[in-house]
């Protein structure tokens, strides 16, 4: 179902955690042919770049340096998604002038609008413009259990109420948080995945983005 090389098309993809965006965000860039660039993956490769380089004079040169230097295929690190990552990339995300350098990485990303890209505030600060702007929301106890089965793979000994209070209190921080909070960009589409399937969600997404090819250029595809 790939786009018309004359259709240009640009997506943005918010919601908390565990709602649904990157999986949501996989099928769109599946189904039409556009690239995906998930941004929580720049603000993991920097605190992993941060965290192995500890002996750092010149912080922002250092910084200024490798992101530059991104590509996407350094963002399918394995080594992204462990715990001191993760937990750190949580914290830097909250810095203005790092926040700045990435914004410089996802506004080249999008240039030729043939992509989605899915975050915390795409919509709201990194595409603003964007054609189709979605925003994904999810019952707590719901993405709680869906993100439990998944960890129980990694980590046997983990427990459904830490999975649900490490949730309840990334929302919390990302909705709170000076820069760039979370919240719904003007005219987003919400899309509630707390009760769909993931073939449901497909069928659901399909529409709205042919809905919005349809508006654009008069036609489906």
């Amino acid at each position: 179902m790939k786009l018309n090389k004359k259709i240009k098309l640009l997506i943005s993809a918010d919601g908390g955690a565990g709602s649904g965006k990157t999986t949501a965000s996989k099928i769109i860039a599946k189904d039409f042919g556009l690239k995906l660039l998930s941004s929580g993956l720049l603000y993991r490769y920097v605190a992993y770049k941060l965290l192995i380089s500890n002996k750092i004079k010149n912080k922002k040169k250092f910084l200024m340096e490798i992101t530059k230097k991104i590509t996407l295929k350094k963002l399918k690190n394995k080594n992204l998604y462990s715990p001191k990552v993760t937990q750190y990339s949580s914290e830097i995300s909250q810095i203005k002038y790092i926040r700045d350098l990435l914004k410089n990485f996802q506004k080249k990303f999008q240039k030729n609008r043939l992509c989605i890209i899915e975050g915390r505030d795409i919509g709201t600060i990194i595409a603003p413009k964007a054609d189709l702007k979605l925003f994904f929301t999810c019952d707590l106890k719901v993405k709680s259990k869906r993100r439990f089965k998944k960890f129980k793979k990694i980590n046997k000994k983990i427990s459904l109420n830490n999975v649900r209070k490490a949730l309840k209190l990334r929302d919390l921080k990302d909705t709170k948080r000076k820069i760039s909070p979370l919240r719904p960009a003007k005219g987003a589409v919400i899309v509630d995945t707390s009760k769909i399937n993931i073939n449901q969600m497909r069928a659901k997404l399909i529409n709205i983005v042919l809905d919005v090819v349809k508006n654009k250029y008069g036609r489906n595809i």
